[in-house]
């Protein structure tokens, strides 16, 4: 009793001490970026001119950028070729083979020192990645911020961990298989070498350093190239992450982000030992079909179209804000297939309608809107051919939102689409079966769990799916049938700030997955370790009975009854008495 006491004692001790270390916080660097060319008055400002957008020819060398919300000019970065992308990922492979000797704790150091950047800086980020993207405060604050802060807390936190060599246990015991008991089997993560991303316009900063952060704190190099309609921020969060590997003493050639065209990214897939591509589903099928060339594995998350599933039972007032703020904002990746039981189907809509009536459109810098800009030029005309096609076959437009914007002088001139409710859609309509990716809210009702199941899973898209229902039991039900990637029960792509979970869909939605446990072995080479236990046991004998012997071992191990095992375990015994019988006689 009195050693029990004194292990208890010291659990107790040794937790408490663990307990105050986390109140001593760690010492982090601050860095200084340069911001005098990204501060609202610079580079968009009242002088600048507005952008007119050309066509490509196919052999412009630079890009150019504007803000989408004003169309005003914000300058213009260089298209890569093959051989400047060729030139990137050298330099990088170079840093790579320093950094892989690195140590867990200077990686985490690498990490605090971004952390601390954009928690102090998270108004400036925000208007740079609204300038950019045309997005809202608001939706720059959770999209950019809080998801960064909560990918880098949790690698800090609990990315060592997960990278450390991993022994295969079965119950108490250390397996290698029934065969192989003499072994010990292990699993080790080392990086890979060089990563490459190739990633959207939607979240300008956060889609850097997602990748950034896992690729690096797994030993990796990392080359990021990034959207043609949103290099402007680009070029200033670039800035940042070289302050940050200077400031942790890293190789300065560890990240690279860079800018072009399609062929930039293509340049980029046949370089990198890996690749992460967020997009559309026809670019990333063009990435695989490049990747095939090389053999370069990688992971697609493309286009999505989630089922958006309210039981009869639920919330309506609650869910039906949650639904009409969320596909309120330009970057509305996600739900957009809206399914409502028949017995709430007219209060939700009432409750939706009503609100989007209040949405508030407008450059997102001017002041506190809930909708701004589409970033891409022509996505409005595409987003119009969708409802088009809608009422001519059948649809209600139940409402439209203002698209009168507040007098914000003649140089607004920006791309921005209304708000749009539509009733009586069908599948039929090319709405409910391409991705969105707009201010669209498409309803229909359904009768039954079955019928909802049937409707969320009657889709090329796979990303994820969110269900409402006061029945926690039965709201799982659904969404365990719904043939998808993730999914949120009683809210919206919540599995995504669940930064242990892994991100990604099936079918068009793509394949592979980022983020997570699984995203950050996936910045790895997943290496299989079998290593002797026990010295005097070998796995092949040599030896004129072999075959005798390998049988018997089959029928003993593997057998599928007692007699059999049994049998199995005669006949090697059989076997090693006529061998030693023969060693009698010579």
């Amino acid at each position: 009793m009195d050693v029990l006491w004194a292990v208890a004692i010291l659990a107790i001790l040794f937790y408490l001490c663990r307990l105050l270390m986390l109140l001593i916080p760690p010492v982090v660097p601050e860095i200084v970026v340069d911001t005098s060319d990204v501060m609202l008055g610079k580079g968009g400002d009242d002088d600048s001119y507005i952008y007119v957008a050309r066509r490509r020819s196919g052999d412009e060398d630079t890009v150019q950028c504007y803000d989408p919300a004003t169309m005003k000019y914000l300058g213009q970065l260089p298209a890569l070729n093959f051989d400047e992308v060729s030139d990137h990922v050298a330099r990088a492979r170079e840093a790579q083979k320093k950094w892989a000797r690195s140590s867990f704790e200077k990686r985490r150091q690498l990490l605090r020192i971004l952390l601390k950047y954009t928690i102090d800086h998270q108004e400036l980020i925000c208007e740079v990645s609204a300038r950019d993207s045309g997005k809202t405060l608001v939706d720059a604050a959770l999209g950019e911020i809080l998801t960064t802060c909560e990918k880098i807390s949790w690698l800090v936190g609990q990315g060592e961990q997960w990278l450390q060599p991993e022994y295969r246990l079965v119950k108490l015991f250390i397996s290698a298989g029934r065969m192989m008991l003499h072994k010990t089997a292990r699993v080790e993560y080392s990086p890979i070498g060089v990563i490459g991303a190739i990633v959207p316009w939607n979240y300008p900063f956060h889609n850097i350093l997602n990748p950034m952060v896992s690729a690096v704190f797994a030993g990796n190099a990392i080359v990021i190239k990034v959207s043609e309609h949103a290099s402007w921020s680009a070029f200033f969060y670039s800035r940042i992450i070289k302050a940050a590997l200077r400031a942790a003493g890293a190789p300065a050639d560890l990240v690279h982000v860079i800018t072009g065209y399609g062929e930039t990214g293509k340049a980029l897939v046949s370089l990198v030992d890996k690749l992460i591509f967020v997009g559309s589903t026809a670019v990333g099928k063009m990435v695989m079909e490049q990747a095939a060339k090389t053999l370069t594995p990688v992971v697609l998350e493309l286009g999505g179209k989630d089922p958006f599933i309210v039981c009869e039972d639920a919330d309506v007032a609650q869910i039906a804000a949650r639904a009409a703020l969320q596909s309120s904002g330009q970057n509305c990746a996600g739900a957009e297939r809206f399914y409502i039981h028949a017995q709430i189907y007219q209060q939700f809509v009432d409750e939706v309608v009503r609100i989007v009536r209040t949405v508030r459109m407008g450059p997102p810098l001017e002041g506190l809107f809930d909708m701004g800009a589409v970033c891409i030029q022509e996505h409005t005309d595409r987003l119009q051919a969708l409802v088009n096609d809608a009422v001519t076959k059948g649809a209600e437009i139940a409402v439209r939102g203002d698209l009168v914007l507040p007098d914000f002088g003649n140089s607004v001139v920006g791309q921005f689409y209304p708000p749009t409710v539509l009733l009586n859609v069908n599948h039929s309509m090319r709405l409910m079966q391409e991705e969105i990716f707009g201010p669209i809210i498409p309803i229909m009702k359904f009768h039954s769990d079955e019928e909802a199941i049937t409707l969320a899973n009657d889709s090329n898209f796979g990303l994820g799916c969110s269900v409402f229902s006061a029945n926690k039991e039965r709201a799982v039900a659904i969404a365990s049938k719904i043939y998808c990637g993730m999914a949120a029960i009683n809210d919206f792509a919540v599995t995504y700030m669940c930064q242990s979970l892994p991100f990604g869909g099936v079918k068009n939605s793509g394949f592979g997955k980022f983020a997570g446990v699984e995203g950050l072995r996936g910045c790895c080479l997943v290496k299989s370790i079998a290593e002797d236990r026990f010295s005097f046991f070998k796995t092949y004998p040599v030896a004129e009975n072999a075959f005798q012997f390998e049988e018997a071992l089959v029928r003993m191990f593997y057998g599928l009854t007692v007699v059999e095992k049994f049998q199995g375990l005669v006949n090697l015994v059989k076997i090693f008495t006529e061998q030693k019988d023969v060693k009698k006689t010579l």
